[in-house]
């Protein structure tokens, strides 16, 4: 009897190592961008990397976290190169002290350019320029570029990898257009 309950204590101490291993890897910013890749994930965790991280997702509900798995690709479906990330399951609460207005230059730029996968930066400004003063929408512009929502790369506006993890694209795109997207 002794044995079975320190082999249990055991696996339960590995278990709670492991979970501790990965949270700090998603918490903790190790290069560029917050997260963890999968095959990091899975050399620091092992191959059962994905119960682990299912475990810590079911933890994390508690405090109205997920965990999101983004892939670089539409096509893509190889865990080993998708990242993981922590988010907030309502991202309310951080854009709750946004102006109205940014909001609107947020939303009018995820969708415009998730219509097209990608649009020049002065393309999305002539578009801004119809509501928004200069001024506003290079100040607002830069934000989301430093905070992951878009991605700049030869004057082209990608959507970010924030927006990727927080943001259900679809949902934005039929709220603006009135209508269900199928």
């Amino acid at each position: 009897m002794e044995r079975e309950k320190g082999w249990k204590m055991s696996e339960e101490a590995i278990l709670s190592r492991k979970l501790r291993k990965a949270l700090q890897l998603l918490l903790f910013q190790h290069h560029r961008l917050p997260g963890a890749k999968g095959w990091e994930l899975r050399k620091a965790l092992g191959k059962d990397y994905l119960n682990i991280i299912r475990i810590l997702n079911k933890k994390l509900e508690d405090l109205g976290l997920e965990i999101k798995i983004i892939h670089e690709s539409k096509e893509e479906e190889d865990l080993d190169k998708a990242r993981f990330y922590i988010v907030f399951k309502s991202i309310s609460e951080e854009l709750s002290s946004w102006r109205i207005d940014t909001l609107a230059i947020l939303a009018v730029s995820i969708a415009y350019i998730a219509t097209k996968n990608s649009v020049k930066k002065q393309e999305l400004q002539e578009l801004l320029k119809e509501k928004f003063p200069d001024w506003k929408i290079d100040q607002e512009l830069n934000m989301f570029i430093r905070r992951g929502y878009l991605e700049e790369k030869d004057e082209n506006l990608y959507i970010g990898w924030r927006t990727k993890a927080e943001v259900d694209i679809k949902k934005l795109i039929e709220s603006i257009a009135g209508y269900n997207i199928s």
